[in-house]
């Protein structure tokens, strides 16, 4: 899904100074969204006869690291204020480097993003982990030439592509939660609350 991003971009040069990044301000946007839409961060039974929904929305977030990556977890990101977020996130991306992250740290998401915009990719699938329902891949945002008002203009843009296990989740659904979080990115000032 296509999403502009002018006005998340605008909210983040205000948050930005007081410490808040932009994976911590787009994974408060995903648990609002997916909080509409518990379907989305609910689990599996292992045997695949049973669907749990969870309480919370446990964004797993995935960090590079020298051979490998680890994906440390934003806890309750719907319901945490987004600069806990991000004051959260900076302690969990230092943890991981120095790799003290504890399990409860990396091991308690229900739902994924994976984000490689900041290295200039434009779109990208990425793989479901094991034992959660979905994983949200996030692009860069990109200039682009748009109609506006019947007009020629130009918006920031970026692609998000979601993996669903369809055991549990079927496409209208997951299509239902990018609209909302398509919704939630377009007008953000909600994040705030």
């Amino acid at each position: 899904m296509s999403i502009e991003t002018d006005a998340l971009d605008a909210l983040y040069a205000q948050i930005k100074p007081k410490g808040v990044t932009m994976t911590a301000l787009l994974a408060k946007a995903i648990g609002v969204a997916l909080a509409q839409h518990p379907l989305m961060y609910a689990t599996l039974s292992s045997d695949a006869t049973s669907v749990t929904y969870n309480e919370r929305v446990n964004i797993a977030v995935a960090v590079a690291l020298d051979g490998g990556l680890i994906t440390p977890v934003l806890a309750d990101a719907a319901n945490t204020d987004i600069f806990q977020i991000g004051r959260a996130w900076k302690e969990l991306v230092a943890k991981a480097r120095s790799k003290s992250l504890s399990p409860a740290e990396y091991n308690s998401g229900n739902f994924t993003v994976s984000n490689l915009g900041m290295y200039g990719v434009d779109c990208f699938d990425a793989i479901l982990p094991p034992g959660q329902g979905a994983i949200l891949a996030i692009g860069a945002s990109k200039k682009c030439v748009v109609p506006v008002d019947g007009m020629i203009g130009v918006k920031t843009i970026m692609t998000v592509n979601l993996t669903a296990d369809h055991r549990h989740i079927n496409g209208d659904k997951a299509a239902e939660f990018l609209q909302t979080l398509k919704e939630v990115i377009e007008a953000p000032n909600n994040l705030l609350m």
